[in-house]
């Protein structure tokens, strides 16, 4: 169930600004996605597994957080990074 370091190595060099950035809010939000698809898949076999539900509900916060705040910076740069991960936009130009 957890993420391997060769997935997390392929989802950094794929969503890196330059090389060796390891940090940068598109690598935080793209590897929270991943978190996020599998411990939703892993909660479609184990419904009663509380915990793992509480931690899914936790990283999906986090993961709106950094949205909120590259939509902050810039919307063509969070409309982007919606588009690639293939996740639902929550903000848009009419929103804040």
């Amino acid at each position: 169930m957890p993420l391997t370091k060769e997935r997390t190595a392929e989802i950094v060099k794929e969503f890196q600004s330059k090389e060796g950035d390891t940090g940068s809010c598109e690598v935080q939000v793209a590897l929270l996605t991943e978190r996020i698809n599998l411990l939703t898949e892993h909660l479609a076999n184990h419904r009663k597994d509380h915990h793992t539900r509480r931690g899914l509900m936790m990283q999906i916060s986090q993961r709106n957080r950094l949205l909120k705040y590259v939509y902050s910076g810039s919307h063509e740069r969070y409309r982007q990074l919606v588009d690639r991960l293939g996740i639902r936009a929550k903000y848009d130009r009419h929103h804040n």
